[in-house]
């Protein structure tokens, strides 16, 4: 096994309240690290606390993760904070109800050390399937993602990258995530790097808002969203922030 970490990983995971989610994912995290061929040691793994009045903290300390607190409740502003602390050559970030692959640390390395990609993301696999979710996901998601190359699950980039891009845009109360990716990508672009999908070692990915919300709510909701880029209201303000942050635990 090779030690010397040269490069190790920092893997950001925002959390409120996430201690029903956070054991499952970091003992997921646990598996990858140990697979990872440059060992554990070389990733560290920050728990982003964002004022969770449950065990979240104590969970993320117990697994041996550094914990940062960040009150500003904007999920930009929370990814930064673990960010602000992270140590590591390439940065993860993910959510906290989720699960990663067993060799999400080698799979990115690999594609990183090429010196072709910039970054990217290895997307995901739903943690369930109803017809509005697969309606949803085929119809909807899969093909923007296929059009643009953009996805979601463990998004990784170079440290100096995302220090260069400013990290995620704290103005945004969500799409902060695209947001990041389609800079990341013009970034690459200058440069003659691909942004990529590591789609062999996919994040396990909850459906929990179809739970809360319903198997159909995404296509209201996407056209409240496309409708609010033209026309942004202090009304969408508030169902954003009651969609995304009130009922949400991350």
């Amino acid at each position: 096994m090779i030690t010397d970490p040269i490069l190790r990983f920092s893997l950001i995971i925002p959390a409120c309240n996430e201690e029903n989610y956070l054991p499952k994912l970091l003992d997921s995290v646990d598996i990858a690290r140990e697979n990872y061929h440059r060992g554990s040691d070389a990733v560290e793994v920050i728990v982003a606390d964002n004022c969770s009045t449950d065990r979240t903290a104590e969970i993320a300390e117990s697994h041996g993760c550094v914990v940062v607190k960040e009150d500003k409740k904007i999920i930009a502003a929370v990814r930064n904070a673990g960010a602000a602390v992270a140590t590591g050559e390439i940065f993860c970030f993910l959510d906290a109800d989720s699960l990663i692959h067993p060799d999400t640390f080698n799979a990115i390395e690999q594609a990183i050390s090429s010196g072709k990609v910039v970054g990217g993301a290895t997307g995901v696999i739903l943690d369930r399937m109803t017809l509005g979710i697969a309606m949803t996901y085929y119809f909807v998601m899969l093909p923007m993602i296929l059009i643009t190359g953009m996805d979601t699950g463990v998004v990784f980039c170079r440290r100096g990258d995302f220090i260069q891009l400013g990290g995620y845009n704290e103005q945004k109360l969500f799409a902060e995530d695209v947001d990041f990716i389609v800079r990341l990508k013009l970034l690459g672009r200058k440069r003659n790097q691909k942004l990529i999908r590591l789609t062999s070692a996919r994040a396990v990915a909850s459906m929990r808002k179809f739970e809360q919300h319903g198997n159909w709510h995404y296509f209201p909701l996407m056209m409240r969203g496309v409708f609010a880029m033209f026309f942004p209201s202090k009304r969408f303000e508030k169902f954003a922030r009651e969609y995304w942050y009130n009922d949400r635990q991350t």
